[in-house]
């Protein structure tokens, strides 16, 4: 246990720490921060300085929602941010106009603005936005001859966010890369704890490791929509076309990485059930586990240096040979085990490039003569 002595070098170490994390906060947000400051700089001069607007609150205002509410998906979530911000604009703005302003105003104006933004498909966050900005609008009476500018300068706002959404994109358009390569580390690393689970019939361990293979979902999940992301970013953006096709193969991992993941839970969970009921798990099986750990390592490391994941294939065809014979003193579970290593090697040899059909080529049915 540590000692009273050592409490003020622990609080040190941990000043320190959190330091570093808000530093590393900080600096991963700069980008997106800059980006606010210029939209909300820049919304503002075009409805000021272009279109004549003497106080033109609602368009920075607009542009910071807009591209705060879409960060990480910005094409698409702008768009439908900037339509639910400007309904609830137009709607109070309108309602104001002619019914003026107060309590029975306002209910209506707000369910309203919600309603219609429902009707047009809009989520739960941006219909709520809809009904703060017709609160806000019905509450805020307009200055003389100013009927209707807010709506404007809320579309102005939202049309400024969207180009920068387009032409500089906040999740960039290597960060969907470097999430598959976090999901085939992080599907290797279960594939590990699983290994230790079974050498050493520990419940607790196969438990944890069991939950960490069904969170595995949400990762993917977060890849997918940086990749939609990615490909709908370079094809929207004339700046960016090149780069097709390097979103395009990434997006191409998704289907794989899913069989993948699907694989893994069932092997997982049949690793926790044959701890529990202490079956017969072969030694050569748990080896199979081990090496297909590896394989993911090889293939995460490569992602993660922008290479196509060649290097992983001899291994992976390897694994796919030893795998066929089936051990005669195996459980339910072991021979569920190593079906599952199976399904995966074919998965993981489609991460590196190849078809289904060439890659089920390489996991035989029977050994060869």
């Amino acid at each position: 246990m540590p000692s009273a002595s050592d409490l003020p070098a622990r609080v040190a170490a941990r000043s320190r720490s959190e330091a570093r994390d808000r530093t590393t906060r900080v600096a991963a947000r700069m980008a997106f921060i800059v980006q606010c400051g210029v939209g909300a700089a820049l919304a503002w001069w075009l409805a000021k300085d272009v279109f004549d607007h003497p106080l033109p609150f609602f368009a920075p205002v607009t542009a910071i929602i807009t591209l705060g509410m879409s960060y990480g998906q910005r094409v698409r979530r702008a768009a439908d941010v900037m339509v639910g911000v400007a309904i609830g604009v137009l709607i109070g703005d309108v309602f104001a106009h002619v019914f003026g302003t107060g309590i029975l105003q306002l209910l209506v104006v707000v369910v309203l603005a919600m309603t219609i933004a429902s009707l047009f498909g809009a989520g739960l966050l941006i219909t709520i936005q809809a009904g703060v900005q017709s609160a806000i609008i019905t509450t805020l009476v307009a200055a003389p001859g100013q009927a209707f500018t807010r709506w404007l300068d809320a579309v102005i706002g939202g049309g400024v966010a969207l180009v920068i959404s387009v032409l500089v994109p906040a999740t960039g358009l290597q960060r969907p890369r470097q999430r598959a390569a976090l999901v085939v580390q992080e599907i290797g690393a279960i594939l590990t704890d699983t290994v230790a689970a079974l050498r050493t019939g520990d419940e607790e361990l196969a438990r944890r490791t069991l939950a960490r293979a069904r969170a595995s979902e949400s990762m993917l999940a977060d890849l997918r929509s940086l990749s939609a992301e990615g490909v709908a970013v370079v094809r929207l953006s004339p700046f960016r076309r090149r780069h097709l096709p390097g979103v395009q193969a990434v997006a191409d991992l998704l289907e794989p990485l899913d069989r993948a993941i699907r694989n893994l839970r069932v092997l997982v969970r049949r690793a926790a059930t044959g701890v529990r009921r202490d079956e017969v798990v072969p030694p050569a099986y748990v080896d199979l586990v081990e090496e297909l750990a590896r394989s993911c390592d090889d293939i995460a490391r490569q992602l993660h240096e922008r290479q196509q994941p060649l290097t992983a294939r001899a291994g992976l065809e390897r694994l796919g040979r030893r795998s066929v014979l089936p051990d005669p003193h195996a459980g339910l579970s072991g021979e569920v085990i190593r079906g599952q290593v199976r399904s995966m090697v074919v998965d993981l040899l489609v991460l590196t490039g190849m078809s289904v059909e060439e890659a089920t080529t390489h996991v035989p049915v029977s050994p060869s003569p």
